[in-house]
């Protein structure tokens, strides 16, 4: 059997610059030439996991099945080769260092002096040939996070040089840079990205592919100066420009022959072709007709839309699937739901939209406003998905609204509160006393039981079904047949605990909130039920109002 190979993705000239897509584009590029293909993120932060950082600054927790808190790219690798990754797959400085430090104190380098280098690069060695020999694939793709140049990624790529040194037929380097066109100036420059090259240069790093991302195509002569300058072959230099839709990258990239060259650089047979379910999928993104209108009321807006891109960029691709299954293009509104607290009378805005999103959140801002938008949604029949806080806060509307259990609140904001509508999951009050927050919610995958004839059963149809968590706090079960007096239907049980997975408003034409987040697991080639069962919902209100305005 052939040795396993190895292609670092690292990024050059600003950030945010397209390493995530590109890393499961290739991955996507090389499965349906019949590789088995896995992807690791390398977050070069001190924190042990991304559960700790602050949304608006880092971007979406993605939760894996097996309770890891991590970067949002592992999101984008799993959506794009439709596989569940898990957390042998990602790791962060922190991480690293803790390892070293750990095997130090239980004396596992025989009193031996334990440095930076090597030690630290050899345990990143350990941890990608973990996760490759775990995935059993052929070709391991390590995003590299961070920008080249920073002083924090350097012992990643350091890493990265000691295996290409060992072996070089096995590992390639793709840099991921950005190429601007100064509007004054109206040209394409490489010069960063040149030095960008240079800086792996002086890391004992030849790059070996070049994707140009810029905000149109790449030029003959730009390629020409990239190749020049660069060391590399003209047409390893790939024209990566701004698409629609990312999904698009996978055949933009292709269409370049980008997997034929890699299959070449790192001595590769291509085999069965499965490429066929990933192009009707983007024609069937191209070929979308209509428009549904999806509100998203949330809390993490702190910078405006771009935070609000990342911060909830599974529930938006969640939507997207969704739209994209039923032929309709969604668009979607970004509401924030402080302007309602500040504004009470904007909450007739909402009518305007076919369905509306309340998205996970932690915290009190917002809260209030929330709570306004979900009554107004409940009392005008307008769809709704509650996703984790979401849920929660739609029970307290309903018992406040509808139960008149007017202090109904959860503990998180009202410790002192008369009707603890949620309440603290009673395995998280030891952490909580202790101080003990980071990786110790209620993480990962857990069973959840449905109940027939229920908006959830018909989206499922299956009694039994798994989702994905990251919370602390939890339903009050002594609430339970208050709010069923009222119209709640608790469609969603946790076997093991008996803990409210789903609850629904039975009054309303689609009313369901989720306490896991079920669009962690929603995938373009599979978009998720819930999602489905929201979209045909929210196209239904939009065709009764467009037919009842056509009556007129």
């Amino acid at each position: 059997m052939a040795r396993p190979k190895f292609i670092f993705v690292v990024g050059g000239v600003m950030s945010s610059v397209g390493k995530g897509i590109t890393t499961a584009s290739i991955g996507r590029i090389l499965l349906a030439k019949g590789l088995k293909v896995t992807a690791i993120k390398a977050d070069p932060y001190i924190n042990l996991d991304a559960g700790t950082m602050n949304p608006t600054e880092h971007g979406e927790v993605f939760v894996t099945e097996d309770k890891d808190e991590t970067d949002q790219d592992i999101g984008n690798y799993e959506r794009f080769l439709n596989t569940n990754i898990y957390s042998v797959n990602y790791m962060t400085t922190g991480r690293v260092y803790h390892t070293v430090i750990n095997r130090e104190r239980n004396l596992e380098y025989n009193g031996a002096c334990v440095e930076v280098v090597p030690h630290i690069p050899e345990e990143i060695i350990r941890r990608i040939k973990k996760a490759q020999r775990t995935n059993r694939a052929d070709v391991t793709i390590i995003e590299v996070g961070g920008t080249v140049g920073e002083y924090q990624n350097i012992l990643f790529l350091e890493a990265a040089r000691m295996m290409y040194t060992k072996h070089p037929e096995d590992v390639a380097f793709v840099l991921v840079s950005y190429l601007p066109i100064p509007a004054r100036v109206g040209e394409m420059k490489t010069k960063p990205t040149q030095s960008a090259a240079r800086t792996l240069n002086s890391a004992g790093i030849q790059v070996d592919f070049i994707i140009a991302r810029a905000d149109r195509e790449l030029d003959k002569k730009r390629r020409e100066k990239l190749a020049t300058f660069c060391g590399i072959p003209p047409q390893r230099a790939i024209s990566a420009p701004d698409v629609d839709v990312i999904y698009e990258v996978p055949l933009l990239l292709e269409k370049q022959k980008l997997g034929d060259q890699l299959l070449q650089r790192l001595q590769l047979r291509a085999r069965a072709s499965q490429s066929a379910d990933w192009n009707k999928l983007v024609k069937r993104i191209r070929t979308a007709t209509g428009q549904v209108n999806i509100g998203v009321v949330g809390k993490y807006f702190g910078t405006g839309d771009f935070t609000l891109a990342d911060s909830y960029i599974s529930v938006i691709e969640a939507v997207r699937h969704a739209a994209w299954t039923h032929g309709v293009k969604p668009k979607l509104t970004w509401i924030d739901a402080e302007v309602y607290e500040h504004h009470p009378q904007r909450v007739k805005e909402l009518a305007q939209f076919d369905g509306i999103i309340v998205p996970g959140g932690f915290g009190t801002r917002g809260v209030e406003g929330i709570i306004k938008a979900v009554q107004f949604v409940r009392e005008h029949g307008i769809p709704y998905l509650g996703l984790c806080y979401g849920m929660q806060l739609a029970m307290i509307e309903i018992a406040r609204h509808r139960a008149k259990l007017k202090t109904a609140h959860t503990i998180e904001i009202n410790d002192a509160t008369s009707h603890p509508i949620i309440h603290v999951n009673p395995f998280q009050q030891k952490n909580i006393r202790a101080n003990n927050y980071g990786g110790t919610m209620r993480l990962g995958a857990y069973p959840c039981s449905l109940k027939k004839g229920t908006q959830a059963y018909a989206a499922y149809r299956q009694t039994l079904i798994s989702e994905r968590h990251r919370h602390r706090y939890e339903f009050n079960n002594a609430y339970r047949p208050i709010l069923e007096k009222v119209g709640v239907v608790f469609s969603g049980i946790n076997p093991d605990q008996d803990l409210v997975e789903i609850a629904e408003y039975k009054p309303h034409p689609w009313f369901v909130g989720t306490q896991f987040h079920p669009e962690l697991k929603s995938r373009p080639l599979q978009p998720h039920p819930l999602f489905l069962g929201f979209m045909k919902a929210s196209l239904s209100r939009r065709r009764h109002h467009v037919h009842k305005l056509s009556t007129r």
